[in-house]
């Protein structure tokens, strides 16, 4: 089965301006974009409705993160869950239809678990928004050859709670935690390893049919130098991509499968 190629840009706490984010969608509204890929961009809450009114229509807009509560009193958070028709989800409300979840910056600094994450993940998908499940291990738990055990740990919180059908709204993120903003890149080989493990689990766990329909996506340090290589690699179908996605060069990555 042909999976169609993602790339997302997380802008994370970035730009410091509402200018400067305007800037950003102007760059990609005038590009040459891949019409084969699917394109999504996260930048921070309160740009994106701002940006949504701005945006090309064949480039989709994410939240960075959202709770799994429908109301109530959780200073900061944002409510994926619909309370009736007349209440939705306040993302589905705005328009936006993917949110990032399990990132490992909400994972090590905010002590999100991967049950907390998964159950983030049932209520988005329960609100018909679209998930970026991102998974990853640290340089400690490569080092001591355990990459494939803990993506394995952290998906099967996510594989507990999701029907084989749910899948299909579900993109998953490997994101090396010792490659991202560090400069550091798996290499193309490391990254079609770990893919390749995922989706062996994912065969496993779900079923072969989800295995091979999900998008596995990578994440870590991918610049426009490295994106062809690793874009390549069978089982790498599109990249999470951070601090390049600020700069003119995440066109050159969204662009990464057209031919020269």
């Amino acid at each position: 089965m042909a999976r169609q190629f993602f790339v997302g840009g997380n802008f994370k706490m970035n730009p410091n301006s509402q200018e400067s984010s305007f800037a950003l969608v102007e760059a990609l509204n005038t590009a040459k974009l891949d019409s084969a890929t699917e394109v999504v961009i996260a930048p921070p809450s309160l740009y994106l409705l701002s940006l949504k009114a701005k945006l090309r229509k064949d480039v989709q807009l994410a939240a960075q993160n959202a709770y799994f509560k429908s109301s109530g009193a959780f200073t900061g958070e944002i409510r994926q869950i619909s309370i009736g028709l007349s209440n939705p989800s306040q993302l589905l409300d705005a328009g936006i239809p993917y949110v990032i979840l399990g990132h490992s910056e909400r994972r090590t600094l905010f002590h999100e678990t991967s049950e907390i994450v998964a159950q983030k993940t049932r209520t988005a998908l329960d609100t018909s928004l679209k998930v970026i499940l991102c998974i990853g291990e640290t340089l400690a738990e490569r080092e001591s050859g355990r990459t494939a055990a803990v993506c394995e740990e952290q998906l099967k919180a996510a594989v507990a709670v999701l029907k084989e059908a749910d899948w299909s709204n579900v993109v998953v993120a490997y994101e090396p935690v010792w490659a991202i903003g560090t400069g550091k890149v798996a290499t193309s080989a490391q990254a079609q390893e770990t893919h390749a493990d995922i989706r062996t689990y994912l065969s496993k766990a779900v079923s072969p049919a989800v295995a091979a329909s999900t998008r596995i996506i990578y994440g870590g340090s991918v610049t426009a130098s490295n994106c062809k290589e690793l874009s390549t690699q069978p089982d790498v179908d599109g990249f999470l991509v951070g601090g390049a996605s600020l700069k003119p060069e995440f066109v050159d990555i969204i662009n990464a499968k057209l031919k020269e």
